[in-house]
C-alpha cells in the first residue's frame, strides 16, 4: 500500500481518536474551543517567528552570507502554520515543536544540514581546467 495514502488515512483517524478521548475528559465544547485557541495562538506565533526569520535572512544577505538555514527555517515555519491550522492536538503539538526556535534548529540540523555537511566532506577534489598556452599562438 502506498505510504502516503496510509498516512492520509492514519493521521485523521488518530486525531479523531485523541479528540474524542480529550472531549470525554474536558467536554466537547471545551475541546472545540481549545482546538480553535491553539490554531489562533499558533498562527500568531508563526507570524512572529516568520518575521524574525525574514529579518535574520536579510541580515545574512547584508553580510554576504548564504541564508540557507533561514530559507529552510521559513519553510518549516510555513509547514508548522499548516499543521496548526489542521484541527487536532497531535498536529498542533508538532506544529508548536517547529515554531520553537531551539527545537526547529535541532530538527533542521537533523534532517537537512547534516546530510549537506556529510556530502561536502566526501568532495576532496578541486575542479579546474587545463589551458594549452602554445595552441593559441598559431
Amino acid at each position: 500500500m502506498n505510504t502516503l495514502l496510509l498516512f492520509l488515512i492514519a493521521v485523521p483517524a488518530v486525531e479523531i481518536f485523541v479528540m474524542i478521548k480529550i472531549g470525554q475528559n474536558i467536554g466537547a465544547l471545551t475541546t472545540v474551543g481549545l482546538i480553535f485557541l491553539t490554531a489562533v495562538i499558533g498562527i500568531y506565533f508563526a507570524k512572529i517567528e516568520g518575521l524574525n526569520t525574514l529579518r535574520s535572512g536579510v541580515y545574512n544577505l547584508y553580510k554576504n552570507k548564504s541564508p540557507i538555514f533561514e530559507m529552510i527555517s521559513g519553510a518549516s515555519i510555513a509547514f508548522a502554520a499548516l499543521l496548526l491550522i489542521i484541527p487536532g492536538f497531535i498536529t498542533d503539538f508538532f506544529g508548536f515543536l517547529l515554531l520553537i526556535p531551539f527545537t526547529r534548529k535541532k530538527i533542521i540540523n537533523l534532517f537537512f544540514l547534516e546530510r549537506k555537511s556529510s556530502i561536502k566532506e566526501k568532495e576532496n577534489y578541486i575542479d579546474g581546467e587545463i589551458v594549452d598556452k602554445d595552441k593559441d599562438e598559431l
